[in-house]
């Protein structure tokens, strides 16, 4: 077949790669010509500007069969308001909105709306025309700037969640989802700064909705309702969308193919591009004829210094590639010289079995790619490994297999203990009675081992390994403080395969200062280096803290009831759990980037040290009104809290009762799969410590705290943490 594909970019070259790999004729041309239906028999239009103008519209006077809609129904993409307007008269999911063509109005709308809003113009802006305004002085400026331009504009009510571009081929009656892709429109790692083109996408994108749920909702009604006014919807539709907490929202419609999206779906589509594009323009699409393969592909693009503002041109683009591999190249930006031309030069997509393997391939392509200034997002994928997950134990830890091996060696554990034993095995720390402490009328004795976890591997690829000392000496004097225990001293066990003398002191270093603080000796303790079982520059730490209170005094008490309330103290982050998850959902994403609502580097948020609560806690303890303490650890409240009341008594807890930190909010937006309860039951999520007391002693508890403080629920009958 002879094959025009109108428009010169990466997308188009994308299409004609597709066509010609099935052995068609392809020419690319930014517009008709003089061609006729005898020279041509198919055009498959690239730009969406092209469209607007009338491509298919010339093509039909002409007779030659084109694989996109009309100027008319071009109007999805040219017309904000008109896309905004029949989606809502459809019933088709989507934000609150309104259309503008003044500033003051409009400010007036975003004000009385009271949330976040999208700013975009009313027109063709090459995907450009989009603010995302993070702050209140930036959405007064993006409105201004919007009403400056002379022409209307659209505020929408701003959605949150993983974006999804669905493209559908469509035959006016038909439509057929091609792989689900997610692009990257910020500029910067962790979706920061401004919006672009595009830079990267990658496909199949692992969202929870089926490619047939998204067409019902979100293409055949458009289909049907064009169909029925006789303006029949022919080409490639895309739905721009975002998956939200109530479920997946339309963001805009385009009416042809993504750039790049396109470049990482078509290399996945195995039927002949433009035989199903010639039954569309007949309407004849047979959605069995339509083969996707099963492998993965990854798009990184490479723009101009400037990009998008203002790009600078005119540097030689290197490639230092050889021929074949499982990357493919595609032009956007580079004129006739091999010289920069635009702000996207090109992209490279690799293939790949899964999406680790395509990305991986990607990178290696486009490290063979130089020019002045290059910009690369090093994240492309990010969201990917934390949306595939759906419990702590798809990243490789399993909380009840650990819970049931508490259980096998209860037996053996207790068998070892006497009458000084007060509190063993499934509690914070070990309490050991002990007399001979003179100071005290009845004093117990109350010890806490634990380690860090798979935190330690992050500090370690990171160089900083301070703070994971203060977490283990902090940690323990929080498992004994929820027994009412003041810390005497601490022991620590640090392992590697290869010692390190810089390392082991930063470390050592790290637990003195926390020893210090808490007025607690550091004894010593052992270190050890254990070749083969550890790799180079890995190490592990542990530690035993071993505290003093009164008999009388321990904690929890008898008395706690149905009724008592639980005041919640924050957290200074995940502390010393949830670690394997974390850093699944975190692979792909430098850790210096700050992502889009976080005020500093994605590393020192997961690396902060695990707070201690001592002296927060002491007046509330020495006030007599503590019932019950939780230190929040692994298993987060559903398994936590439990620990500390009576049986017969549980506990429930309302969400939304406490503000959720930044990180924690980043990480439930990247995990939609993974049921509320799952991951309350591996993060923290903002709450280190609760205290149960009775509801009469809750002011005068918060006002010794000398910090934010909240009542997130109470205790009542039964025996389980409900999340409410």
């Amino acid at each position: 077949m002879r094959v025009r594909v109108l428009g010169g970019g990466g997308r188009e070259q994308a299409i004609a790669w597709a066509c010609r790999r099935a052995g068609h004729d392809v020419s690319l041309s930014p517009d008709l010509g003089d061609l006729t239906g005898e020279d041509i028999e198919l055009v498959i239009p690239g730009p969406e500007a092209v469209l607007a103008a009338g491509a298919a519209d010339e093509c039909a006077r002409r007779g030659i069969p084109c694989f996109g809609p009309t100027a008319e129904v071009a109007r999805l993409e040219s017309s904000k308001s008109y896309a905004r307007q029949l989606a809502s008269s459809l019933g088709v999911p989507g934000p609150a909105f309104a259309q503008f063509d003044d500033a003051d109005t409009a400010l007036a709308w975003w004000r009385d709306v009271g949330t976040p809003v999208v700013v975009k113009l009313d027109g063709l802006h090459a995907g450009k025309g989009v603010a995302v305004p993070a702050t209140d002085d930036e959405t007064v400026e993006a409105i201004n700037a919007a009403a400056a331009t002379g022409g209307t504009f659209v505020l929408e009510e701003r959605l949150r969640g993983p974006e999804c571009s669905l493209l559908a081929l469509c035959d006016g009656r038909t439509a057929v989802a091609l792989p689900l892709s997610q692009d990257h429109k910020r500029i910067g790692e962790g979706d920061t700064g401004p919006n672009t083109g595009g830079m990267g996408a990658y496909s199949p994108a692992p969202i929870p909705y089926s490619p047939a749920e998204l067409l019902a909702t979100f293409v055949q009604p458009i289909l049907d309702d064009l169909r029925a006014k006789g303006t029949p919807y022919v080409g490639v539709l895309y739905a721009g969308l975002m998956v939200t907490a109530d479920g997946p929202r339309l963001i805009e419609y385009n009416v042809r193919f993504g750039d790049p999206e396109t470049q990482a779906v078509l290399p996945l589509l195995e039927s002949d591009l433009a035989e199903v594009a010639l039954s569309c323009t007949r309407g004849e699409l047979d959605p069995g004829a339509i083969q996707v393969s099963d492998a993965a592909a990854v798009t990184v693009v490479a723009a101009s210094p400037g990009y998008p503002a203002a790009p600078v041109t005119g540097s030689p683009v290197i490639d230092r590639a050889e021929p074949g591999g499982t990357a493919l190249r595609f032009d956007a930006g580079i004129d006739a010289d091999g010289n920069t031309a635009g702000g996207r030069v090109l992209a490279v997509t690799g293939l790949g079995a899964d999406l680790a393997e395509a990305r991986s391939a990607a990178y290696a392509r486009m490290d063979l790619v130089d020019f002045d200034g290059m910009q690369v997002r090093r994240d492309i994928g990010w969201r990917a490994p934390g949306a595939r997950l759906g419990s702590y134990a798809a990243a490789g830890v399993d909380i009840d297999e650990g819970n049931r091996a508490v259980e096998q060696m209860r037996a053996a554990v207790e068998a070892t203990h006497d009458n000084g034993v007060l509190h063993g095995l499934g509690n914070f720390g070990g309490v050991f009675s002990a007399t001979a402490i003179t100071s005290l009328d009845d004093p117990v004795l109350v010890a806490s081992t634990d380690g860090v976890g798979t935190k330690v591997e992050l500090a370690a690829r990171l160089g900083t390994v301070r703070g994971v000392g203060m977490d283990i000496v902090n940690h323990c004097i929080d498992d004994v403080l929820v027994q009412s225990a003041r810390p005497l001293f601490f022991l620590d066990y640090i392992a590697a395969g290869k010692l390190d003398a810089d390392l082991i002191a930063e470390v050592v270093t790290g637990m003195a200062e926390a020893c210090r603080v808490s007025g607690c000796a550091l004894l010593g303790g052992e270190t050890a280096e254990m070749p083969g079982v550890y790799r180079d520059g890995a190490f592990d730490i542990a530690g035993t803290l071993v505290g003093v209170t009164e008999r009388g005094e321990l904690l929890p008490r008898p008395d706690i009831a149905a009724g008592d309330a639980l005041v919640a103290l924050g957290s200074s982050g995940p502390h010393t759990n949830g670690y394997s998850l974390l850093r699944k959902v975190f692979d792909w994403i430098p850790m210096d980037v700050v992502p889009e609502g976080c005020d500093r580097p994605l590393g020192e948020m997961l690396l902060e040290p695990h707070r201690s609560y001592l002296d927060v806690l002491t007046p509330a303890l020495d006030s007599g009104n503590v019932k019950a303490l939780a230190h929040i650890t692994g298993g987060g409240l559903p398994e936590n809290l439990p620990r500390v009341l009576p049986d017969g008594l549980g506990a429930r807890v309302e969400l939304g009762s406490w503000p959720i930190p930044p990180l924690f909010r980043l990480v439930r937006e990247l995990t939609p799969r993974m049921p509320t309860d799952e991951l309350y039951r591996t993060l923290n999520m903002g709450v280190g410590m609760v205290v149960v007391c009775a509801p009469g002693h809750v002011e005068s508890l918060q006002s010794s705290f000398g910090e934010p403080s909240w009542v997130i629920g109470e205790v009542v009958t039964g025996s389980a943490v409900d999340l409410c």
